[in-house]
């Protein structure tokens, strides 16, 4: 089934989604007028001059629609995100406003957490190193990275750098922060961005905040790229008409709701072709895919001397923290020079580096490394292939250890992960505005450090409740 017919759920599904959401911003409508009227018989005790800060349209949709759903996000976690879990109950009261733990702890089989290669565990080599290493560093640098640097930062950036085959890299103490302050340190105003649409929010407003003019192009479409390409080179800046400093493409390796593998090869070929510049962010391909663990580059047999730009992030297969940016030595020097994190905020911990490091030469240099590559893959088709047979609608390209599983309506979305959860499966849902309105879906994460006991024990609990939910034949 393609793309394009999983994104046409069908009218008798809208219908009711749209029906859905119609009831509950009425309920809210009703709720809202009578506290206007008790807040008439007995107004609230508030100092005057003062508005109040939660009265537009986003604190309207967070109390009555997420509201109802808020018990299925952010749940509380007790143990470490392996591939078994311990979340604290909660129960909601007054719509879930609050939300108490009643003390009660639930063991679930993980597949919510982005542990790709099973490194998020508290035993084992990079356990040992990490231990030792706080030992010696601490935990935090108490410094920026004007300030100080700690040995085991530099010698992480020199790992991935080498790992990457780049030249140089720049770590950052967030993921988020390596795009959203990575961007506007190389790209400003007079530059040219063509973004694919459903790029992360962390890109999105990595753009804005450059100042430079963004342009969106299909997901996933080269000719749609091409003619963008096409179009900006013929006629340059608006109102002046001048050339484009330069043009950047924006791509993820990954994309992290659909499950989808970039067309990589296309995209080289064309940012070559028209003499513009590739960011490849490979959050959720790097470690996870390929050969080698080295993301799409090594999946599609693509040399990283032709990306420009490699960003990606040591929360997922590497168990750690942060976000990094591979390139030449004058581009991560530009970076260096004129990042607000670099400058302002704290380096990465020497625990987190050290995880860092571990976790890397383990994958490179420990036939354990390729053990948990091979595994991740076999479990990420085995998983794939069983929730297809068994009636799911599934987003996303084989090998992808991202297994989106459509559910098309809001309300049932928060059915299945409550009925999950009481079947000792922790999964990830996701609704609007974090998806299209009627596009709802559970995104599952699988780990190499997954049973066949465990896939199986999950897979009959999803299509039993799949079932009982309508989201699964």
């Amino acid at each position: 089934m393609s793309i394009k017919e999983l994104k046409n759920p069908g009218l008798i599904i809208k219908v009711r989604g749209f029906c859905t959401f119609l009831f509950w911003i009425l309920f809210g409508y009703l709720h809202e007028l009578l506290s206007f009227l008790k807040k008439l018989v007995n107004p609230p005790k508030t100092e005057k001059g003062y508005a109040e800060i939660c009265n537009d349209w986003s604190g309207f949709y967070t109390k009555y629609i997420y509201g109802r759903l808020c018990d299925c996000y952010n749940r509380p976690v007790c143990s470490a995100p392996g591939p078994h879990v311990a979340i604290h109950e909660r129960t909601g009261f007054h719509l879930n406003s609050t939300l108490r733990e009643t003390g009660h702890k639930i063991d679930c089989i993980n597949l919510g957490s982005y542990n790709y290669l099973g490194f998020a565990e508290n035993r084992g080599k990079c356990t040992i190193n990490v231990e030792n290493c706080i030992r010696k560093y601490l935990i935090g640098p108490s410094a920026t990275n004007t300030t100080m640097q700690t040995q085991i930062l530099k010698k992480a950036e020199m790992a991935i750098a080498n790992y990457l085959n780049k030249e140089d890299a720049l770590i950052f103490g967030m993921g988020f922060a390596t795009n959203s302050t990575g961007i506007p340190s190389l790209i400003s105003k007079g530059d040219l961005i063509l973004s694919d649409s459903l790029n992360h929010a962390s890109l999105v407003i990595g753009m804005r905040c450059s100042g430079a003019v963004t342009q969106v192009f299909k997901h996933n479409k080269p000719k749609d790229l091409e003619s963008k390409l096409k179009q900006a080179i013929y006629t340059g800046q608006p109102k002046t008409g001048e050339p484009w400093k330069k043009i950047i493409i924006v791509i993820e390796g990954i994309f992290s709701m659909e499950g989808a593998m970039t067309k990589l090869r296309q995209m080289v070929e064309l940012k070559k072709k028209y003499k513009a510049y590739l960011y490849l962010d490979e959050a959720h391909s790097i470690g996870a895919i390929g050969p080698n663990g080295k993301g799409v580059c090594d999946y599609f047999n693509v040399p990283t001397s032709e990306i420009d730009i490699m960003m990606g992030t040591f929360t997922k297969s590497f168990a750690s923290a942060g976000g990094y940016i591979c390139g030449s030595k004058a581009l991560i020097e530009t970076i260096r020079a004129n990042s607000y994190s670099f400058f302002y905020d704290n380096p990465l911990s020497a625990g987190c580096c050290e995880q860092i490091v571990s976790s890397l030469d383990i994958i490179v240099n420990d036939p354990e490394g390729k053990i948990r590559i091979n595994r991740l893959k076999e479990n990420t088709n085995y998983m794939r292939e069983k929730l297809i047979k068994n009636g799911f609608t599934v987003f996303g390209r084989k090998d992808s250890p991202i297994i989106p599983i459509m559910i098309y309506s809001i309300d049932k979305i928060g059915a299945f992960s409550r009925l999950c959860l009481n079947e000792n499966v922790a999964v990830v849902v996701a609704g609007y505005p974090a998806t299209p309105l009627f596009l709802e879906r559970a995104r599952l994460c699988v780990s190499a450090s997954h049973t066949k006991e465990d896939l199986d024990k999950s897979i009959e609990v999803m299509t039993r409740i799949g079932r009982k939910c309508g989201i699964c034949k």
